[in-house]
């Protein structure tokens, strides 16, 4: 795993997002197109903004979605969905394809089975993601499930998990926050060939701290991303602070 630490948001979001865009270009140049796959959230905005003005054939991109809410309404702001299309759709061409989860409760085993089907054809190149509050990977909450080999699963969310997603103003109350998600499951994050990690704010440090120092183990979901084949966290003054020495302990 490599740790790029940077001085802001803005600059995370510029180095993050350039990684992130030459993998897919490789994998373009290698293949005739790229399968990439992106978390949604607040962290993400500034890589997903300036990833949309890199130099990149969209035309060449299946895009898939890493997770959603179970039960929201096809219109919700809470929805991955919307916020990719807020943050990164709207900002570029036409991609090659496009696959949002339908997470209606009534069809939810036969969109984890056509989603499991779909990947199975499509090889992940390049993987944006984040590390959560509770140092989920997407929401793979702990004890996360490292053994499933499916790419996608259905999932009860944590308290801590929930408790997030409120104070990130995407939902007004716990109440409010889904207590399921569908999500693509561990094991195939780490089979993307890249994996760029947009990790900045003061919230994260803890979590950022467990990715890197804790053992492998499903009560750390996040620490997994040390056995990816290549990983860049990228990180900012304030999630980095106990990088330089566990300070957790201290």
């Amino acid at each position: 795993m490599r740790v790029t630490i940077c001085d802001s948001k803005k600059e995370l979001g510029v180095l993050a997002a350039r990684e992130g865009a030459s993998c897919i270009r490789q994998a373009i140049a290698e293949n005739g197109e790229a399968n990439v796959v992106f978390v949604t959230g607040k962290s993400q905005v500034e890589t997903l903004l300036n990833l949309a003005k890199q130099d990149v054939d969209w035309s060449q991109v299946n895009v898939f979605h890493l997770d959603e809410f179970v039960g929201l309404k096809k219109d919700s702001l809470s929805s991955s969905k919307y916020f990719l299309q807020e943050f990164f759709l709207s900002h570029i061409g036409q991609v090659k394809s496009y696959t949002p989860i339908d997470t209606d409760e009534a069809s939810l085993e036969k969109t984890v089975n056509k989603l499991n089907k779909l990947m199975a054809s499509h090889k992940l190149d390049v993987a944006f993601i984040c590390i959560g509050e509770n140092g989920h990977l997407a929401f793979n909450d702990p004890p996360a499930d490292f053994d499933t080999r499916d790419p996608y699963i259905v999932v009860d969310l944590e308290k801590r998990s929930r408790r997030q997603q409120v104070s990130e103003g995407w939902f007004s109350s716990l109440d409010d926050v889904p207590a399921k998600a569908v999500t693509m499951s561990v094991s195939e994050i780490l089979s993307a060939r890249h994996i760029i990690v947009s990790c900045p704010d003061q919230r994260k440090a803890k979590a950022v701290a467990s990715c890197l120092f804790d053992d492998v183990t499903v009560l750390s979901p996040s620490s997994a991303l040390r056995m990816s084949y290549d990983c860049s966290l990228y990180l900012d003054r304030l999630s980095s602070a106990l990088v330089f020495a566990d300070g957790r302990r201290d």
